[in-house]
């Protein structure tokens, strides 16, 4: 008898096997059970007024007893009193010394120590970009900022060398210092401005103190690196001759990790220059006031003239710093000591160079030149705003066929800004949290959504849920700009070695130029308001999303592009059906890296008519409202934490592939 067998069950479509689909079904059926309780409570669609808390009095009272208490409370008078008395002395030392060495002495100790670290190019470099600050008119707003930039600099790398040297010997503080700098490195500079000046008020010492929160995680993030992934041989061969740990972290560790110090220097030194500069609005004075106080008058002339100053010293800065990271000091001092150089032994050069900088600076003392002479000083503000209103009258507008710059700010503003944000604000509140938790989920974990989800909420309750949403347009639209250039630049670099070295000397430009700069050609060209903002803000973005995409394409298994090219695909098949996926963790890391950026400029924005929570951060701090700007603060960092848990995927994401 024949048996007859059950037929075997249908397997699920494949689609419903993936596990991004397996969240989403999820995510559906918690929405179909909250929406229709949340639709039925608030109707309206816009944040309801009942979950919001207004903070604005307890804030007020708050900044008013700081302010009644300053002088009197034994907090500020024994505490934070001494730290603000101990850097205006530091800065002001330094201030004093800059300026009894006169322009010369200084020009000579750049150059000088430029020859020694990476040879005498960069140190010709050096001096011209020095004479160049004073034949500007800006050589004692470049002193104020150096003076600044020597403090916060070096207490950022002492904090940042300290943290990263716990979280570098201990597991237990690396994992909970993980997630702080990961935090802190991921907010917009503005951030850090507020609650500083909350604390100390308007001055050099909210700058400082600024500063170095904002420059200290690179350098202990790169000093954890650099101690864990120290070669373990060399570590077991130290131990076994002896050495207890003090001396192995001596003697093996931290020599090993010396790439990844410097490395740390270079990044807390731009990053110290970027925020040394923004924290002018908060009374740091030297370049960046001078920047400030020329964009508020829309003066682009003198914004240039003191722009200018600030891209040669980060230039500078960052090649300085990175030849003594790069490895090429050991090459000068190796082929001085073969006798290819220009001195016998390290230690002599050394000599010479203190040697030759007092001299030079004690002739000019005798010689009664340490100021700069007025006589040498070049005017370029008047030509430079005679030519900002020729382009007014040619450029701006009535060009034929193609319009004028204002014409396409008009367009953008238009047809881009206004529908993103017209459309943001139109969606109900908890879609964009429902948008928010999908996107986050999907990329990441429920723990990333969860944050994300947390965060944009906070924005509501603060109360700015409108503003928020519109720099969040501001950054969409920007971010999309961003990525269409980014990707297809980086594309062509990755396809053509010639393409790749004509944009190198211009992305390491461009990367190393502080936010504040990217604010004077756009409102040259464009004038003020939210295209502006963007524009700077894609301009910004555009070096790293460029150089990423580029790294993750030229990392693709050459054995994957030889097996395409066997099978006699096309250009455009390679880079659309192999390298581009192949090259996906790249691609998403570009993503977040120009979302972080542009979100960083944005914000920055609201100083040319940005408007939005960019705009609230500046009245505050420029109106003293502490209340408005502590609020906007708060926003601020909550939008940036969003932004990064929804394009940052997790490593297990990554590694799985799902």
């Amino acid at each position: 008898m024949a048996t007859v067998t059950a037929p075997a069950p249908r397997a699920l479509p494949a689609v419903l096997k993936h596990r991004a689909v397996h969240k989403l079904l999820l995510l559906a059926a918690a929405a179909a059970v909250l929406v229709p309780l949340a639709n039925a409570r608030w109707a309206d669609g816009t944040w309801p007024t009942a979950l919001t808390v207004d903070l604005t009095d307890p804030l007020t009272r708050a900044s008013d007893w700081i302010v009644d208490n300053r002088d009197s409370h034994p907090l500020f008078l024994y505490f934070f009193g001494h730290i603000s008395n101990a850097v205006v002395l530091s800065v002001r030392a330094v201030y004093l010394v800059l300026l009894a060495a006169g322009w010369a002495g200084v020009t000579a100790l750049g150059a000088l120590v430029a020859w020694r670290v990476a040879g005498v190019r960069l140190a010709l470099g050096t001096a011209a970009a020095f004479l160049t600050c004073g034949l500007l008119g800006m050589w004692v707003p470049t002193m104020q900022t150096l003076a600044l930039m020597v403090v916060a600099v070096l207490a950022s790398v002492a904090v940042g060398a300290v943290l990263g040297l716990a979280a570098g010997l201990s597991d237990r503080l690396d994992r909970a210092l993980r997630p702080v700098l990961d935090t802190m490195q991921v907010l917009p500079a503005y951030a850090y401005l507020l609650p500083v000046v909350m604390v100390f008020g308007l001055g050099v010492p909210a700058a400082v103190l600024a500063t170095v929160v904002y420059a200290a995680p690179p350098m202990a993030r790169l000093t954890a690196l650099g101690l864990r992934g120290a070669d373990k041989e060399v570590l077991e061969a130290v131990e076994s001759l002896g050495a207890n740990g003090r001396q192995r972290l001596l003697t093996a560790r931290i020599p090993l990790a010396r790439k990844e110090l410097l490395l740390g220097l270079n990044q807390t030194i731009m990053m110290a220059l970027s925020m040394a500069v923004i924290a002018s609005v908060i009374g740091a004075g030297g370049l960046g006031d001078r920047v400030y106080q020329a964009l508020a008058s829309v003066d682009v002339g003198a914004a240039l003239a003191a722009g200018i100053p600030i891209v040669l010293l980060a230039v500078v800065l960052d090649r300085v710093t990175g030849a003594a990271g790069s490895g090429r000091a050991e090459a000068l001092r190796t082929g001085a000591a073969g006798g290819g150089g220009t001195s016998a032994t390290p230690r002599t050069g050394w000599a010479y160079a203190v040697v030759g900088t007092l001299a030079i600076a004690l002739a000019g003392r005798l010689m009664g030149r340490l100021d700069w002479p007025d006589a040498w000083v070049v005017q370029v503000a008047e030509p430079v705003n005679r030519a900002v209103d020729w382009m007014t009258d040619h450029l701006y507008s009535g060009v034929p066929v193609i319009g004028g710059t204002a014409d396409w700010a008009a367009h953008f503003t238009t047809w881009v800004l206004n529908p993103v944000r017209d459309g943001l604000q139109w969606l109900p509140w908890w879609s964009v949290l429902l948008v928010v938790a999908a996107l986050a989920w999907l990329i990441g974990t429920w723990r990333t959504a969860l944050t994300a989800v947390l965060a944009m909420a906070t924005i509501g309750v603060l109360g700015v849920w409108g503003p928020a949403l519109d720099t969040l347009s501001q950054v969409l639209a920007a971010v999309a700009v961003t990525l269409l250039i980014g990707l297809a630049t980086g594309i062509a670099a990755a396809r053509s070695d010639r393409f790749e070295r004509l944009l190198r000397p211009v992305l390491d430009v461009f990367q190393t130029m502080p936010q504040f700069v990217y604010l004077i050609p756009v409102v040259a060209l464009f004038g003020v308001g939210r295209a502006p903002a963007v524009a700077a803000a894609v301009v910004y973005a555009l070096p790293a999303v460029v150089r990423i995409t580029t790294q993750g394409l030229r990392q693709v298994d050459p054995a994957a592009l030889e097996s395409s090219n066997s099978l006699g695909a096309t250009a455009w098949q390679q880079i659309r059906q192999v390298q581009l996926p192949l090259a996906r963790p790249a691609l998403l890391l570009a993503v977040n890296q120009g979302v972080v950026l542009v979100l960083a400029v944005v914000i920055i924005g609201g100083l040319v008519g940005g408007g939005a929570l960019g705009y609230d951060a500046v009245f505050g701090l420029a109106q003293g409202d502490l209340a408005t700007g502590l609020v906007a603060g708060a926003a601020i960092v909550c939008l940036g934490l969003m932004l990064d848990r929804v394009t940052q995927p997790t490593e297990r994401r990554t590694k799985k592939g799902a």
